[in-house]
């Protein structure tokens, strides 16, 4: 299986993202810079956590014309995986791969820590290793983690089960207090309607060996290679 991993100016997850597929699970998997225009022979795609471009505007409103991104929207279309980490969600919402948007954390503040997140849907390309309901330890890194959506747009993800990952808490309950960023409903992730394209705030990469505090986040990885 070929993995592309995208790469944009001030992308800074990507060489966590490279490892984790080379060195871990041993897959074939290569940058991709930003200014290439194709991804051909690619079977799955990440777009990785970062500030690209600074984050000037809005987070990933600028990569969102990277000349690399017709052919993102060009394989989601085709059916392919498309994963987005945190700047990669960003992106993905930007670019309408993925309805709603991330906007500043309720609070105004950076948060860089491990938390829970449960999974709501383990029917999907990216959750199948797991169990809907299960609790994972996952850390995140952003200021921009609030995710924002029109009430229709909420019910309709939840009504078609493309809510993947909520913020809880240890016991796997939604309080407030779990929510680090003030998402609306807790949402920590959504997918398309297809089901090939996924976008979470959290950081599985990080999370994908023991030695680093928690390897929660490795089955993501591991179901999407089972779905390939």
């Amino acid at each position: 299986m070929r993995w592309a991993v995208l790469q944009f100016p001030a992308s800074n997850c990507d060489q966590d993202a490279l490892h984790v597929l080379k060195k871990v699970l041993g897959q074939d998997a290569e940058y991709v810079w930003h200014k290439e225009t194709s991804l051909d022979g690619a079977d799955a795609i990440v777009l990785p956590g970062g500030f690209s471009y600074g984050d000037y505007l809005r987070c990933g409103a600028i990569a969102r014309f990277s000349p690399i991104m017709p052919a993102v929207k060009a394989a989601a279309a085709a059916g392919k995986t498309v994963l987005g980490i945190c700047n990669g969600f960003q992106i993905l919402c930007e670019a309408g791969l993925l309805p709603g948007v991330l906007v500043r954390n309720a609070s105004l503040h950076f948060r860089c820590e491990y938390l829970s997140v449960r999974v709501e849907n383990a029917a999907t390309r990216f959750t199948s290793e797991y169990r809907s309901g299960q609790v994972l330890r996952l850390p995140i890194a952003h200021g921009e983690g609030h995710y924002v959506a029109d009430d229709a747009t909420l019910d309709s993800l939840f009504a078609n089960q493309q809510v993947i990952f909520t913020y809880c808490d240890a016991q796997g309950k939604n309080t407030p207090e779990s929510n680090p960023n003030g998402s609306q409903r807790h949402i920590a992730g959504i997918c398309n309607r297809a089901g090939n394209v996924l976008g979470l705030m959290p950081h599985p990469e990080r999370a994908s060996e023991k030695i680093l505090g928690s390897d929660d986040g490795l089955a993501l990885f591991t179901s999407i290679l089972k779905s390939i």
